[in-house]
Order: structure tokens, then sequence, then C-alpha cells
């Protein structure tokens, strides 16, 4: 059946050869719908952003933009803050006819700010990786708000294999959310199902979070360790309205509490560019089972990564800044997002990363 594929055929892929390890897996790395991505053991820093082009390969790029190179060793390697960084991952492809493969960053690299985008050899496009693809992966990372440090095998970003098509219509979305509702408002379908902010909580002003400029490094192990306050500064609303200002980031949250049925699995896009002069930071997938009952959820809200450009934009409540589009599992997976592997963000509401202390 065509589809997004499941953890267990994910599993196959490695056994077949299809995906080959520099080191054996760890635990908690094959996801219900995806494989998150190591980091290797040498971080290139790079004069600017590139893609490898049709017929040349990573490697070759790289000697036009290397500026100098750092070891990654279990001490921990700094990434600063504006640069831009190349780091070959433990795992590479040789991918079948047929199966195609997209990578997203993982929802704690997006919630601190670290734009983190795949690239392989002969690439075109970031993230989007062809059906026979044989090469390396490389995540390459720029920390935009904090400077972390790293070490080899950190998971920054994650991959998720398709067989042929399975994006649900408009019209399937309608037939779903009616069957089995996938926000606790109305929904709005226009290619996806729209995510709109919510400026007006239930209780009290706090809407959202903007990084401080000047802060300390944070070391991506871990985890419920740092004191927000150092590192953002709240944000508040009486009037369901904010002022976004070119820049900044933000972490804010919708106003749907969203549920993936075990069948599907989601990924967050833009939405139109003439809403605003802001863009939504979406860091990634939802797996089967976010927010749904089935996997001890009872709808979660998602947390939207803004960075406002050019001009301050007024916020409003309810404003659509994103879409969340569905697509079919090729098969139920053995294990869902939520209670089951003691997933993160399983039923959250306005929510840091998890190196942050609770708020």
């Amino acid at each position: 059946m065509p589809g997004v594929l499941p953890s267990q055929a994910i599993e196959t892929m490695i056994e077949n050869g299809e995906i080959t390890l520099d080191r054996p897996l760890t635990e908690g790395q094959v996801q219900p719908a995806s494989l998150d991505l190591r980091l290797g053991t040498v971080a290139y820093r790079v004069r600017a952003s590139f893609l490898a082009g049709e017929g040349r390969t990573v490697s070759e790029r790289l000697s036009d933009f290397e500026m100098h190179r750092i070891t990654l060793t279990e001490e921990g390697a700094v990434l600063e803050k504006g640069c831009v960084y190349l780091v070959p991952l433990m795992e590479s492809l040789a991918l079948p006819h047929g199966i195609t493969a997209v990578a997203n960053a993982k929802s704690s690299t997006g919630r601190l700010d670290l734009l983190t985008r795949t690239i392989t050899d002969g690439g075109t496009e970031f993230d989007r990786i062809p059906a026979g693809y044989r090469g390396p992966l490389y995540a390459e990372i720029c920390p935009r708000s904090f400077s972390v440090l790293v070490r080899p095998g950190m998971r920054l970003n994650q991959i998720r294999f398709r067989d042929g098509q399975s994006v649900l219509s408009d019209d399937a979305l309608r037939a779903l959310h009616a069957d089995s509702p996938l926000v606790d408002v109305d929904a709005v379908i226009d290619e996806g199902l729209g995510f709109s902010v919510d400026l007006k909580p239930a209780e009290g002003t706090l809407v959202g979070y903007r990084a401080k400029p000047h802060t300390g490094v944070i070391d991506l192990e871990n985890i419920g360790h740092y004191d927000p306050q150092e590192y953002w500064e709240e944000v508040r609303s009486d009037n369901g309205q904010i002022i976004l200002d070119p820049g900044a980031f933000y972490i804010l949250v919708s106003r749907e509490a969203v549920q993936i049925p075990p069948e599907y699995a989601a990924e967050m896009a833009p939405f139109l560019a003439m809403v605003g002069e802001f863009r939504v930071h979406y860091a990634g997938f939802f797996d089967p089972g976010f927010g749904h009952a089935s996997a001890g959820g009872a709808g979660s809200r998602g947390v939207l990564e803004v960075r406002c450009h050019e001009a301050p934009f007024v916020l409003e409540h309810g404003q659509v800044v994103g879409r969340l589009v569905y697509e079919k599992m090729a098969e139920l997976p053995e294990q869902l997002y939520g209670r089951e592997i003691a997933s993160n963000y399983q039923g959250q509401g306005l929510k840091l990363s998890k190196h942050f202390k609770s708020v």
C-alpha cells in the first residue's frame, strides 16, 4: 500500500542495507514513522549555506566553502550562533526505486531556533531525497538564537520514507475529521488543516516566549537543566494581539489541540506568504498517535516557532500561520507516539524545548 513507511519497515530497510549505519542503532532512534539521524565526528565551518547541485558531490563543493574543521568529541564542541556548519551524518542511504525520503528538524531542535537541514550528493533541494538515491547524508546546521554544545551521535534531525504519494486531499481530510475529529475547534481545511495562533489563553496573559539576544551556551545533552529566564523573555497579551519584531524568534502555541490518528502521519507546512512578513519555523513531523486517545493523548497543541522579517507585524488571536498536511501510513506502526515510547511532547501546551526546566 502506498504511504509513509512505519517503524517496522524502517528496521527492515536497515536489515536490507538500504539504510547503512556507521554505528549500531541507539535506543529510540527509530520513531513510529521516521528515523533520527546522528551527527558524525567532524563539523566543517563553511562560509555560506550551499547545495551540491546536479552531478556534483557535497565533498567536492566543500573545498569551495570550508573555513576550518572541528573534531567532535565526547567532551563536546561549540557551534556558534550565526555561523554555518556542515556535519556528515552516521547514516547513509541506498534507496530502492519508488521510495523517496524527506527530512526535517526534530521538535527540540526547532524550539532552540537551530536551523538544521539535510543535504545530499547531487541535491538541488534541502531535505528532499529522490527515489534511488545512493550516498551519504549531511546536516547543515546554523544556530540562530543560541550557541550550542554538540557531540557525536546527537540527533538533531530525522528522516521519513515514502512509498508513492499518499497525501490526503481536502475532501478526504474533511471526511476523516468528520469521522474522527482532528482538532477541537472548527477545522479550517485548505490544502491541509489550518493551524492558528492562540493569543487568548484560558488563564493569565502569558502567550509565548521571545529568545534573548545574548545568552550562554546550551549543552544539548542537558535535559530539564536550564533556567528559562536566562534565555527567554515572556510574551504577554491582554488584548489578543502581539507585535512581532523583525529578526526576533518566538515560541507560541496553536489555538487548536490536534490529533493524529494511528493510521496517519502529518507534516507542518508554511501557509501563504501573503498573510504577513513572518514565517513559522516548522520543526517537523507529527507522528502517528500524536495527541490521540489511543496513545494516551487528548489532543496536543502545536508549538509554533515564529520569526518575523523586514517589518514589525501585528499577530492576532486565531490568525492562521501554518497548515498540517496529512498522509496515510503504508501500514499501522508497531509503536505510536506518546505513552508507550515516553514521547516528550504528548499532551503539550505552550512548552519550551526539553532542555529547560518546566515553567
